[in-house]
């Protein structure tokens, strides 16, 4: 069966984003090792999982860098070359290579996608995209990334949970830029 790995960027008091969507907090001038760390987590991924509230930014931001020679890396071909789906009932259009839009039910489909032949999946969210493959339980792997700013208050990935979510530390790795990624496994209680 194959992994679903969420990697998703945090504040140190748990946000994804404030209260209006903004990330512009986020630490964006990674060091070589945390680089490094995408590329060993993305290496057995085969098929990218998005909301269509992130699709909308992520989708140019990725598109652009791969058309800069000054920026473009192993890191962006990879992003723009793997299978994407984006999960939508409203959009129509993506504009990005290798990748199809999907309206079907979300937790039947992902579940479906999680029985297939292929390798592992990730998911970047967004927050409320995040947090229903959480509550469905859906998730197999949480890779935080722990950005040293707190925000105050802002959204969720887990504010669907009607119950505690125990997790399961694999490990913590804190990296020069002041990220500190943590790697754990959910222990659904089914």
């Amino acid at each position: 069966m194959r992994k679903l790995i969420l990697q998703m960027q945090v504040s140190v008091d748990g946000f994804v984003a404030d209260t209006d969507g903004d990330t512009g907090w986020l630490v964006s001038d990674w060091d070589q090792p945390l680089k490094d760390y995408v590329l060993a987590l993305t290496a057995p991924v085969d098929l990218i999982l998005i909301g269509r509230k992130l699709a909308h930014e992520f989708i140019p931001a990725w598109s652009a860098r791969a058309g800069d020679p000054d920026i473009a890396d192993v890191y962006t071909h990879r992003m723009n070359d793997l299978d994407k789906m984006v999960f939508s009932r409203t959009q129509t259009e993506h504009g990005w290579k290798n990748t199809v839009l999907v309206n079907e039910d979300l937790t039947e489909e992902v579940a479906r996608l999680k029985k297939s032949p292929g390798g592992d999946i990730i998911t970047y969210g967004g927050s409320s995209f995040a947090a229903s493959l959480i509550q469905a339980h859906l998730i197999d792997e949480f890779h935080l990334f722990v950005n040293p700013v707190a925000i105050g208050k802002g959204q969720s990935i887990f504010h669907l949970l009607d119950q505690h979510l125990p997790v399961k530390l694999v490990s913590a790795t804190s990296f020069l830029c002041g990220i500190v990624v943590l790697f754990y496994q959910p222990q659904y209680r089914r």
